[in-house]
């Protein structure tokens, strides 16, 4: 327990309250706290969005294992289902802006919190380029005209040298819009976010209900591979594992309700449901979505199936006019995505620069006092993205590149928190004596951890691993491109927390 922790309660905090509760770790109410519970949950839940990750990832994961690749969602859900679990318990003890980096810190050294810190921002401005990328495995399909560069072979494809550059010219058109709107401040980006939530519930539920009315196959074909274990030393074991990477894909983000806490009301009441809220839905839908969506494709070794994806099969089953209003949904829901990737890192950049945890902290702590937002690190998060799409722009490769690397940059941080948690629990504290009436796994804490933390490890070295499967298989530094990626940005920041940061306290530091 350190001097700032503050005691447990069980009253329902007001506005005030929230400020005062704020007050005892050290940090001063600058952000507005203005969201309730459902714009807590949509924040977590536009992360996941299971109609950009699905739609985006969808072929590759078909292409990989076939329709049983559909057996890694459950697996994927029930690891970071565990992950989630512990989130909750920490998000109902430590309403902090900042999520992961926060949540290290009051469990861990600094040394570890500042790189959990570090590698999740990097991890956070990588996602935003992966997400704005899948702009084009949607827009090209319902028109040609989103089709800048290239012609209609290249329409809703990153693999052929003209898609992936206009992949790269929709992205920082929609980089663009959502470093505007979070300089503009947290009550226009929730109630974008919240819309597009509400299009993503609803759009994605009347999908499955009209893919279940067109449905052509049983369930059974949950068991079909397609012979994708050929050309694997461990057969269709290894093409699961590549498959995997799909799931893997949508399943984080969760934690965004939490680095929004400074922002909502009642945070430690309403954090805690949102974390696991969000996983729990996009776990229900996108498994259905997935699920009927195959039942319904005419012809399941359709090879535009693996290329195309999701977009294919649903204007097949329900024709161009019909399947274009659900790929618009689709459009929407990666706009909010894309907008609650940049909203979180923000957050995390600036719980990090008010600990003068960073670079240039004063500015980057600074809170305009016309729009309560963090404005230097909403154009930061806007340049570097923007910057690094244009340095892979033309590279077919990138979205494979830069999904696996932004998935690595988020397990690494979260295995940063469940592990010094579960060392706690080990020890016997965890959950502290003043947990209160927050959400607390009691007697399954111990069990859900350790399985959160062994998951963790294991899918890290699953995304890591060099397959040609995944990175190609000529030339070395693609092989290697996560696996080198992750290791220099760990060594940037192990570097400079050694030269700058080693030793000083991560008291907060009142901005200017």
């Amino acid at each position: 327990m350190t001097a700032s922790d503050p005691p447990a309660t069980t009253t329902t905090l007001t506005a005030p309250a929230d400020s005062h509760d704020l007050a005892r770790f050290g940090y001063r109410q600058e952000l507005e706290r203005s969201l309730g519970s459902f714009s807590s949950f949509a924040a977590g839940f536009s992360y996941i969005s299971i109609m950009t990750g699905v739609f985006q990832l969808f072929g590759f994961g078909y292409a990989s294992g076939g329709p049983a690749m559909i057996w890694t969602w459950p697996v994927v859900f029930l690891g970071q289902g565990a992950v989630a679990l512990c989130f909750a318990e920490l998000a109902g003890q430590f309403p902090l802006a900042g999520s992961v980096y926060q949540w290290s810190k009051q469990v861990a050294g600094p040394a570890t919190s500042w790189m959990a810190g570090w590698i999740i921002v990097i991890g956070s401005i990588v996602t935003a380029a992966a997400v704005a990328v899948a702009y084009q495995v949607i827009l090209p399909q319902v028109s040609l005209g989103f089709e800048f560069v290239g012609g209609a072979s290249d329409a809703g494809v990153t693999s052929t040298p003209a898609g992936a550059q206009n992949a790269i010219v929709l992205a920082l058109a929609l980089i663009v819009f959502t470093t505007v709107i979070n300089m503009i401040g947290v009550k226009v980006m929730a109630k974008i976010n919240n819309f597009g939530v509400l299009v993503e519930l609803c759009g994605s539920t009347l999908l499955v209900i009209l893919l279940i009315v067109h449905v052509k196959h049983g369930p059974q074909i949950v068991t079909e591979t397609l012979g994708t274990g050929a050309g694997h030393s461990s057969g269709y074991v290894g093409a699961f594992l590549v498959a995997a990477i799909m799931s893997a894909y949508v399943f984080y983000g969760f934690d965004t309700a939490g680095s929004l806490a400074e922002e909502t009301r009642e945070p430690r009441r309403h954090a805690p449901k949102a974390i696991l809220r969000a996983i729990s839905t996009a776990f229900a839908i996108g498994g259905l979505l997935m699920l009927f969506a195959m039942m319904a494709t005419g012809n399941l070794k359709d090879p535009n199936i693996g290329t195309l994806g999701l977009p294919y099969i649903v204007k097949g089953v329900l024709g161009n006019g019909l399947g274009d209003v659900f790929l618009i949904c689709s459009a929407i829901a990666i706009t909010v995505c894309c907008l609650a990737v940049q909203t979180a890192a923000i957050r995390l950049i600036f719980s990090m620069a008010r600990d003068g945890s960073l670079p240039f902290a004063k500015s980057l702590a600074k809170v305009s006092p016309r729009s309560k937002t963090p404005v230097v690190p909403a154009l930061l998060t806007g340049v570097l993205t923007i910057a690094l799409l244009l340095v892979n722009i033309g590279n077919q490769r990138v979205f494979y590149v830069l999904t696996s690397v932004a998935i690595i940059l988020f397990y690494i941080p979260y295995l940063m928190v469940t592990g010094p948690v579960l060392v706690r629990r080990l020890r016997g504290h965890w959950p502290r004596p003043e947990h209160g009436a927050y959400f607390n796994m009691g007697r399954w804490g111990l069990l859900v951890n350790v399985f959160a933390v062994l998951y963790g490890l294991a899918m890290i070295i699953n995304l890591g691993w060099p397959r040609a499967a995944v990175y190609g298989a000529d030339h070395w530094y693609y092989q290697w491109g996560a696996v080198v990626f992750t290791a220099v940005i760990a060594a940037v920041g192990g570097l400079y927390y050694v030269v700058k940061q080693r030793g000083r306290d991560l008291s907060p530091v009142d901005a200017p």
